[in-house]
């Protein structure tokens, strides 16, 4: 009796104290910034900031940046209208550090970068002098040794002749004293990183770097076999990598935590003249439904409606974790868009809408237009399972995964059907809309 009263009266000392202690700890894990890729946004990072919070990371420490104009130029020296510069890219990147430390007081938060987006985490704490801000560095898939070695197109900065790359990787070190650098990459299945020109236009010229051009001088370096171009960074096995590096131990799990409620808001971007950009688009009328998850079918009137101010913002909407959603975007100069998506688990964000870009010349002839999208991978034939309308797609390419998109052209017939895609263990149904309408249907995959 004695020894359960020390005990209650113990529990009830320690009780103010905790509070404190969860704070603290908390405080102790560094605020991350996620910068995504070539084209991209940040969006791509959904899943991956679902894991984080799934394992305790506050989720106010945790930030997915979008850059304005996030295509790289053709020649990093010359304006080119939508698309940035290195020094743009930088530029914003500074701005969202400078931004993330005064929100959470934290001296030094880390970052992790996709692709090009290891590009601008690089020129900061290399040559900007930002390591004593950056405590880890995380580069996935990010061709830090350049995806060609060619004289042609020395000023684009992917080429390892460009300006930025031998300003980067002029030295004994790639990195710097005083910041924990990680790079993931894939061992032969990462298109940025082989030896044959065919994935930069140039089938058969070799390219002049191998697999390893990810890896950095002075990094720890891991490669994960099997993975492609984004796999090094949005799937659960590169989370691992991320997690352990940055938060010093094992996450507890690798699947996501649902919530009972989510919240979903993001913004609607515009993709003029097919370049993609991450800028909001005032106008745009979004409308939710709720789908049957068997056949696509609205089950019922639209649960959100709104049109885009010129923030772009586009929610918020309240849903079920385990509901499947039509998200109709109408967006001036734009077709409208009908986007399937399986459930949300958990709140975010970052749901970005990037209405379709008009059909292609071979798609046009088409009554029904189906688009099924990986954004956060590539299709591998035969690495996956891909199937589309009951059928492996023909137009995806076969070997190292470089596709993130196949199509399905239905005839007439078809419109108003179900249109199931299905990738390894994914499965999402989509209905057909008449591209007459200037209406074309997105079955976007989520994992």
């Amino acid at each position: 009796m004695k020894h359960s009263r020390r005990a209650m009266l113990g529990a009830m000392a320690l009780a103010p104290l905790l509070p404190r202690l969860a704070h603290a700890q908390e405080a102790s894990l560094p605020p991350i910034l996620f910068v995504h890729g070539n084209g991209d946004h940040s969006a791509l990072w959904m899943t991956t900031l679902w894991r984080f919070e799934s394992n305790g990371w506050p989720g106010d420490r945790l930030r997915a940046l979008d850059f304005t104009d996030p295509l790289a130029r053709d020649d990093d020296a010359v304006a080119q209208p939508m698309r940035s510069s290195s020094d743009d890219a930088w530029r914003e990147l500074a701005g969202e550090i400078a931004a993330l430390r005064a929100r959470t007081g934290a001296a030094r938060v880390a970052l992790v970068g996709n692709s090009r987006g290891g590009y601008p985490i690089r020129n900061h704490v290399q040559l900007h002098g930002g390591g004593a801000e950056v405590s880890h560095v995380v580069t996935c898939g990010t061709p830090n040794n350049g995806i060609y070695d060619w004289e042609p197109g020395a000023g684009r900065e992917f080429n390892k002749r460009s300006a930025l790359l031998r300003a980067l990787n002029g030295g004994e070190s790639q990195v710097v004293p005083g910041t924990a650098f990680l790079t993931l990459r894939s061992d032969a299945n990462d298109l940025y990183a082989q030896p044959d020109g065919r994935y930069a236009g140039r089938p058969g010229v070799p390219t002049g770097v191998e697999p390893d051009s990810p890896a950095l001088r002075g990094a720890t370096n891991l490669v994960l076999p099997g993975v492609d171009h984004r796999e090094t960074a949005y799937s659960a096995r590169a989370f691992r990598e991320m997690f352990r590096f940055i938060g010093g131990h094992e996450p507890d799990r690798l699947f996501v935590l649902p919530e009972a409620r989510p919240v979903l808001d993001g913004r609607v971007t515009g993709t003029p003249g097919g370049i993609q950009t991450n800028r909001p688009v005032a106008g745009a009328v979004v409308e939710v439904f709720r789908v049957s998850p068997e056949n696509g079918e609205r089950m019922g009137e639209a649960i959100h409606r709104r049109t885009t101010g010129e923030d772009g913002r586009w929610g918020p909407v309240t849903v079920a974790p385990d509901w499947n959603l039509e998200i109709v975007v109408a967006a001036p100069g734009h077709p409208i868009t009908h986007s399937y998506r399986n459930p949300f688990p958990r709140s975010s964000s970052v749901v970005n809408l990037r209405p379709a870009a008009p059909p292609a010349a071979a798609d046009r002839g088409a009554a029904a237009l189906v688009r099924f999208s990986r954004p956060r991978g590539y299709y591998g034939i035969p690495r996956d399972v891909v199937l589309l309308d009951g059928a492996e797609p023909t137009d995806l390419p076969r070997g190292v995964p470089a596709g993130a998109t196949a199509v399905a052209r239905l005839p007439a017939e078809r419109i108003g059907s179900p249109i199931v895609g299905l990738f390894n263990e994914e499965r999402l149904v989509a209905r057909a809309w008449p591209l007459a309408e200037n209406r074309i249907t997105v079955a976007e995959l989520t994992w």
